[in-house]
């Protein structure tokens, strides 16, 4: 049983890390763990969510952070004034995308440094994320 607790929380650390600014790989411990039968397939897939979730929040507060301290042109390359215009545009849905690897970091950091509503941009993350990582185990099941 200790065993299976530490894989669980390896996906989570994973899954958190892969949705900060660091690169990660959680979606492929996510596949590994429900290939090999490690635990229900929807505790695999709520653990990576939540896990990948909290680390959309992490970059959305450094967002938040960021915005008290830094102007928008110090900070932001031409790429990440793409983020922000995108979220501007599309407001907190635009948070939806935020799984999509390399711009959806970026879409975070913009949602909080526009100080979109937190349990908006929650919800939305969530969404997204979740949805992303039932796919995921519908091709490894």
């Amino acid at each position: 049983m200790p065993n299976d607790s530490l894989s669980l929380t390896g996906l989570f650390v994973s899954a958190f890390v892969s949705s900060t600014i660091a690169p990660g790989g959680s979606e492929a411990v996510l596949a590994y763990m429900i290939s090999h039968a490690s635990a229900s397939v929807s505790l695999l897939v709520l653990i990576a969510t939540c896990g990948n979730t909290l680390g959309a929040l992490t970059t959305w507060g450094l967002g938040i952070w960021s915005s008290q301290k830094y102007p928008a042109d110090a900070i932001f390359s031409a790429r990440q004034q793409k983020s922000l215009f995108t979220v501007r545009k599309w407001g907190v849905w635009a948070l939806f995308f935020s799984w999509l690897p390399i711009i959806g970091d970026g879409l975070c950091f913009a949602g909080g440094w526009l100080r979109l509503s937190l349990l908006s941009s929650l919800l939305i993350i969530f969404l997204g994320k979740a949805l992303r990582y039932i796919a995921i185990a519908y091709v490894f099941i």
